[in-house]
C-alpha cells in the first residue's frame, strides 16, 4: 500500500501523484492540510524518513520564521508541536510505501520506494 500527503496547490506534490500514477501506482491520498496526522503518525513518518522533525520542517515558510523555530530547531518536542498545530510548516509531498518513505523533492525521489 502506498500513501501519499499531498498538497494539491504545490507543484512537486501534484508532480509525484502524478509520477505515482504513471508507475502504476494508485496511492491513498492524504490531504494532510484538511486531515493533519497525529503525532503518533508524525513519529511514525520521521521514523520511517530517518528524519529529526526539524529536517521535516518547511524552514523557508513564513509561519518557520514568526514563530522563531529557527532559535529553538535543536528542540526536536517544539518542532514536532509546532507541525502538529501548523502542519503547513510540515515538508511535502510524503510518500509512503510498506515500510519506507521519500520526500518528493525532487518528485523523482520516490521512484526509489516502488
Amino acid at each position: 500500500m502506498t500513501t501519499i500527503y499531498h498538497n494539491p496547490q504545490c507543484s512537486k506534490s501534484r508532480q509525484t501523484l502524478q509520477l505515482l500514477k504513471e508507475h502504476g501506482t494508485e496511492p491513498t491520498v492524504v490531504e494532510y492540510l484538511k486531515t493533519p496526522p497525529d503525532e503518533q503518525t508524525l513519529r511514525e513518518i520521521l521514523q520511517l524518513l530517518n528524519m529529526r522533525p526539524i529536517d521535516l520542517v518547511r524552514q523557508k515558510e513564513a509561519l518557520f520564521t514568526e514563530l522563531n523555530l529557527a532559535a529553538q530547531k535543536d528542540d526536536d518536542q517544539v518542532i514536532l508541536k509546532a507541525m502538529l498545530k501548523h502542519p503547513r510548516l510540515i515538508e511535502r509531498p510524503i510518500v509512503i510505501h510498506g515500510n519506507k518513505a521519500a520526500i518528493g523533492r525532487p518528485p523523482q525521489n520516490v521512484v526509489d520506494l516502488l
